[in-house]
Formats: structure tokens, sequence, C-alpha cells
């Protein structure tokens, strides 16, 4: 017994020194909480239940919390109904789908192979639920407008969704609002630079629903959300469908991220914005295969570098891993958890240089002690409130 408590412990301690403090994270979809939402995790609420008909007694307080950030949220995102029970994005999504398609609609979608979320490919969701998917037309991972258009028109589309897993460009909703069908916005990836306003503004410009994942460029814990300006009761419509107990602890960690959006979201993104387009830049100046030149590289957190060849994509991702550099293997570089730790331009210089001398083959060993050094340079986590008593509410969390 006491082996393998010592086996869990050490597993735990070797990846939290791995990944949270030796490594820089370039994956888009991660990112970091501050302590107190990392706290609040840990709290009470993680062990218990309530229930809007009011069968589980005691939580008072819980229900008190899931108000107040629902409250935040609409402020934040300009919603007049908002669902934080969405226990993931993916969950999100399928909400909407539950929501505003029947069996047998045709639902417009960007297709994986041009970056959209493999959740919406024709064998997954959408089979369960009985909808004909058919593709956005997208060039260089840019909708086309027009001939998305004649797809919508031809095929008399009931439903599209935007967002995708890449999304290095703004979508166009106000555009394909206009034509008159439901619009919703899978904001997962961009969620963080919505909030900063340094996006867009998806339920402004017409669609029906913004939902998606909360822990990407928007920095709270793992989960989801849901938002409309449309009269929908969710949390009513997913109770023991979707979701049942919706993780009060969550709820409540994400409230506090929601805060700390709201006081910091604009500093925070619009920094995401210029630090995405200086990698991109210094990584094309170093002759690296960085798509979207022609349209400035980027307009969100994330930055595309793409060899020809999917296998070199693999084995380049694999080393920049030796050297503590942690991507995907798309190769897609999301800026959003290093910006968190206060990285600007300059740093995003320094990275890029650190990518290229892995790419020339110069000792692993050699570029992972830099790396490690230009992570401890950076050991705080910015955009938050740090006026907070930590000492006080470890005290009162762990008693």
């Amino acid at each position: 017994m006491e082996k393998d408590k010592e086996f869990l412990k050490k597993l735990v301690i070797f990846h939290q020194k791995y990944r949270f403090k030796e490594t820089i994270n370039l994956i888009p979809s991660e990112n970091i909480c501050s302590p107190e939402v990392r706290l609040l995790l840990g709290s009470d609420l993680l062990h218990r239940y309530t229930s809007d008909e009011g069968f589980y007694r005691g939580t008072k307080y819980i229900d008190e919390i899931e108000s107040f950030g629902k409250e935040i949220a609409k402020e934040l995102f300009n919603a007049k109904f908002v669902s934080l029970r969405m226990i993931s994005g993916h969950i999100a999504l399928f909400t909407f789908l539950l929501n505003f398609s029947t069996k047998g609609d045709k639902i417009l979608c960007i297709s994986p192979k041009d970056g959209g979320y493999p959740g919406l490919s024709e064998e997954k969701l959408p089979n369960i639920l009985g909808l004909k998917v058919m593709n956005a037309a997208v060039k260089n991972y840019k909708i086309d407008l027009n001939s998305t258009i004649e797809v919508i028109e031809k095929n008399e589309i009931k439903i599209a969704i935007l967002g995708s897993s890449l999304i290095l460009f703004k979508q166009p909703v106000k555009e394909l609002a206009k034509l008159n069908i439901i619009v919703g916005y899978d904001g997962s990836h961009v969620l963080g630079l919505i909030a900063g306003q340094t996006f867009q503004d998806p339920l402004k410009e017409g669609a029906s629903a913004l939902f998606g994942s909360t822990h990407k460029s928007f920095f709270g814990p793992q989960g989801g959300i849901f938002l409309s300006n449309e009269d929908l009761e969710i949390d009513k419509m997913i109770l023991h469908k979707l979701v049942d107990n919706a993780h009060w602890n969550r709820i409540a960690a994400l409230t506090w991220a929601l805060l700390e959006m709201k006081h910091f979201g604009k500093e925070y993104a619009h920094q995401i914005i210029k630090n995405s387009q200086a990698l991109a830049k210094n990584l094309y100046e170093r002759k690296f295969p960085i798509t979207g030149e022609e349209y400035g590289f980027t307009e969100s957190h994330q930055v595309l570098m793409i060899f020809q060849d999917y296998k070199k994509n693999v084995d380049f991702a694999k080393r920049l891993e030796e050297a503590n550099i942690i991507v995907d293997c798309g190769i897609r570089l999301g800026v959003n958890e290093v910006t968190r730790r206060g990285m600007k331009e300059k740093e995003m210089e320094r990275i890029a240089e650190l990518i290229e001398r892995v790419y020339k083959g110069e000792d692993i060993e050699k570029v992972r002690q830099d790396v490690i050094k230009l992570r401890k340079e950076f050991d705080d986590i910015e955009y938050r409130f740090k006026d907070v008593n930590l000492n006080y509410l470890i005290e009162e969390l762990i008693k």
C-alpha cells in the first residue's frame, strides 16, 4: 500500500515539476489557472450536489455562487441568457444542436481537413442526431464567403456552426446571419479573445448562441459555457439529458476566472494578439512554413506551422518536446499560456530562436536548459488579483 501511494505521489510531483515549472507550453487548447481558481477547485463544493427543484438541502451558497457567476458572464459577453453547467465544450456544442436542430436538417460546418472540430464530422455528433453535414468553403484556413453562401443556398442549409479547432481569422457571422439561417458560434478556442474584445462579438453580430470551452484562450478551469440572447431555458433542457451534477467547484472556479477576465481581460487579450503576430513573424523570417502570410498570419492566439509532409510535423513536434517546448502535432502554436506567464513580444523572438535551434539540430540538452531558463524568468501568473490572502484561503479550504 505504501509503495502504491509513493508511486502515485511521485508521478504527480514529476508532472508538476515538468509541465508547470520547466516547459514552454505552446498548445493552443491549454492554459493555466490562477492560484485562486485552483484553490476553489479543491473547496468543499467538489463534494456537493444541488438541484433546481430543491431536492438537495444545504445548497443556499451553491445556488448564490451560480447566480453570481451567470450575472458576471452576462455582463462580460453582453448576453441575456447563460448556462455555466456545461461540463465541456463538446457538451456545449451538443446542447446547441439539441436545441436548434431536428433530425434530417442540413448543417454547415468547417471540415476537419480545414481545421474544423472533429466532433462535427458526419460520423460523430451529427450522426447521433441524424443531421447531414455540408462543409464551408475554406481557402488557406480562411472561410471563402461567396463560395460558402453558394453552398448554403444550393443545399437549403438551416444551421451554420462557425468556429473551429484551427482558427486563425475572424468568422463571417454577420454575413451568414443575414441569410436567415441559425448561426451558432463555437468559441472554444477564442473565448478569451471575445471576452477581451479583441476578436469579434458573435452575439452582437447575429449568432443565436455562443458556446465552447473555458480553458483555452479563456483561462478558466476545464469545462464549458453556453450564452445566448434568445430566451432559452438551457439548464432545464439539459438536466438529466446531458448533465446531472454540473461540478459546483468548477462553477465557483469559473466564476472567479470570469471576474479575472472582467478586470484584466482586455489587457490580456490584446497582448495575446501582439504575441501571436510577433511569434508568427519571427518564425516566418526564419523560413519556417507559417501559413496566412497574405492575411497577416493570424488574428487569434494561434499560429500554424505546417510542413508538407505530416510525418515531418510529428517528428519535429517530438524533437521540440525533447527540448521542453510543448506543441501539438498540427503544428498549431498557441501563445495564450506564455502570455499569461507575462511574456511579451521580445520573448516571442526568443521562443522562435529556440525553435530554430531545435530545427537546425543543435544539442537538445543545451536547448532544453535554455528553455528552462526562459521559463523560470516568468514564474508568476499575470492578469489576476494579487491582493488575495492565499494563506487565509488555504487555511479555510483545507481545515
